[in-house]
């Protein structure tokens, strides 16, 4: 595989890839939400299952009349295709949807803040990226703006914040696993998005069919109704194809640090569709919280511009 240092270019197109993963973030905050919400009404794995199964019912129309002409590109690298789609697929939606149904969304909000830290640290450790000094300071400022939002601009409730409990465990669980998926995906076939998609989508509703079976002989049975079936078709499409498309784009643009910076926007987001769909206020915090992340971002975006050597942007391997 062949890294380069990016430059990035004077236009507004050099913008394009923040703002795809800032689309990225507003759905998984959506699912975050959708989550929350059914969490009585679906089993975790069942929904899992289902978000895949239906993920993969869109995707397959553009990924099979491509797919035996690049399966000797996918046979090279199988196995880093069923890793990829073990951690990316299977571990880390089941142990959000899992951590939900036991722990607060302040905690998990405040746990996600933890992602780009974990690609930083994984991207050393794996492949010895050393990232620039703008964008650790970007990584800080966007990961203080989280916190602002998580504490509601009182640094005091950080005493009366409890973290150790299955439910933390859990979505801590969930941030490792992705940490993983974003750095290795420098290693994913080099096929196109919709069948490397197809593929650990498809592994993934594999793997997770005996969990909602077991789930379903314990007698955990969904509840239906029109918005647990909303709920179903909004993690099949939005979160799920359209997320995972633009993230891998957003990932080989920018490189894995960058990517998981982009994780900081999910409480902003989260804060911003409570308000507009649970009536909740928008107070003073969000907003300084919303500026300490985008200045992060922007620190991360001038670490790019400057043409730091690590993380590098992402091209896909050949064999």
């Amino acid at each position: 595989m062949a890294d380069s240092s990016p430059s990035l270019p004077s236009s507004p197109s050099a913008l394009r890839p923040f703002l795809m993963l800032g689309l990225v973030m507003l759905f998984w905050a959506g699912n975050s939400i959708v989550g929350r919400a059914v969490r009585e009404d679906i089993p975790p794995f069942t929904l899992a299952f289902g978000r895949w199964v239906i993920a993969v019912l869109f995707v397959a129309p553009l990924a099979l009349p491509k797919l035996r002409a690049q399966w000797p590109q996918v046979r090279a690298r199988a196995g880093w295709l069923v890793l990829l789609g073990f951690l990316g697929v299977v571990c880390f939606n089941s142990f959000v949807y899992s951590g939900l149904h036991y722990t607060s969304a302040t905690n998990a909000l405040l746990l996600q803040a933890a992602v780009p830290t974990c690609v930083l640290l994984f991207d050393f450790l794996l492949f010895r990226a050393r990232p620039a000094a703008l964008q650790v300071a970007g990584v800080a400022v966007s990961t203080l703006g989280v916190l602002f939002i998580v504490f509601r601009g009182d640094w005091a409730a950080v005493e009366a914040l409890a973290i150790g409990g299955l439910g933390d465990a859990l979505i801590l669980c969930g941030v490792v696993c992705w940490a993983f998926y974003t750095v290795l995906l420098r290693k994913k076939p080099a096929v196109d998005a919709p069948v490397f998609v197809f593929l650990t989508f498809l592994l993934g509703a594999i793997a997770l069919a005996p969990l909602a079976a077991f789930e379903a002989s314990r007698g955990l049975a969904v509840a239906w109704s029109w918005p647990v079936v909303g709920a179903f078709v909004y993690v099949g499409l939005f979160p799920s194809v359209l997320a995972y498309f633009i993230y891998i784009a957003a990932t080989m643009q920018l490189g894995p640090a960058r990517a998981g910076q982009g994780i900081t926007l999910m409480p902003l987001f989260g804060a911003l569709l409570s308000a507009l769909l649970l009536g909740e206020d928008i107070a003073l915090f969000h907003g300084i919280g919303m500026g300490l992340i985008l200045v992060g971002i922007v620190l991360g975006a001038w670490a790019l511009r400057a043409g730091a050597k690590s993380p590098v942007a992402l091209r896909a391997p050949r064999g």
